[in-house]
């Protein structure tokens, strides 16, 4: 028979066992809870990863199907402005935009292809709609002697260095040849961002120049009109530049209008 100093050790022992047992519950509790919180951290962090991706990808699709988020037209410090600046937010990509194209030589046409150069594309329309090109003179021809034919246009001075009071980027091509005859391409100084309001046409190949002109479009109608002013010659001002001047027989852009 346990005598009663058995009984208390047996009774101590089963106490050490129960706040053992106790305390091992305890740690699998907190164990369980450790996991589960580090569960939903994984969960909250993929989550947040999910939903930026998702963002993003909207974004990007956004921006991809309104084109460009704007054209930067700077305002020129050393001339006015003609017309003011065109607008420059949720410009076009897509389309072609025709005008009607009235010299004192005769008619033309013009078709501007918004995909090439949207935001050159999109100030040629500006300073049409402006009436900004009419009554101005195509101040500058080169020949074949210099190596390219070209009429250019699109300065009210004629002097070659005037404009419409603002400049912006440049929206070079990419192709092999991005100036073939026909071609409707912008003028700039050979700085960074002088794109203005100054075009040529290539009424020959122009592919001897270096892709730095946005090209806007083509002379769809009327490139014989400009062949014929070259074939009266250009009068040359300076001598180290053969072939190119002012077109001999004066022209004048009486109307751009958009058709």
């Amino acid at each position: 028979m346990a005598t009663e100093k058995q009984r208390r050790e047996a009774a101590r022992r089963k106490l050490e066992r129960q706040i053992e047992r106790r305390e091992e519950l305890e740690r699998q509790r907190k164990n369980r809870l450790a996991w589960m919180w580090g569960v939903a951290g994984l969960v909250v962090v993929a989550l947040v990863i999910f939903l930026v991706a998702v963002n993003t990808s909207d974004s990007g699709s956004d921006n991809q199907a309104s084109g460009p988020e704007g054209c930067d037209y700077q305002a020129d410090p050393t001339s006015d402005l003609a017309v003011g600046l065109p607008p420059a937010e949720d410009v076009p990509t897509e389309g072609t935009v025709t005008l009607n194209v009235a010299t004192s030589a005769g008619p033309m046409v013009f078709s501007l292809d918004r995909a090439s150069a949207p935001c050159a594309v999109n100030s040629f329309e500006f300073l049409a709609q402006q009436g900004f090109f009419d009554g101005s003179p195509c101040h500058r021809m080169t020949t074949e002697e210099a190596g390219f034919g070209v009429l250019q246009c699109g300065d009210p001075t004629g002097t070659g260095s005037g404009g419409a009071g603002y400049r912006y980027a440049e929206e070079p091509p990419t192709s092999s040849d991005p100036y073939p005859e026909g071609t409707l391409a912008m003028a700039n100084s050979g700085q960074p961002s002088s794109t203005g309001s100054q075009f040529f046409i290539c009424y020959t190949s122009c592919s001897s120049l270096p892709p730095n002109y946005s090209v806007v479009g083509t002379v769809s109608e009327g490139l014989d009109v400009v062949k014929q002013i070259a074939a009266a010659g250009v009068t040359v001002t300076d001598p180290s530049r053969p072939g190119d001047g002012a077109p001999t027989t004066p022209v004048t852009l009486d109307s751009v209008t958009v058709a």
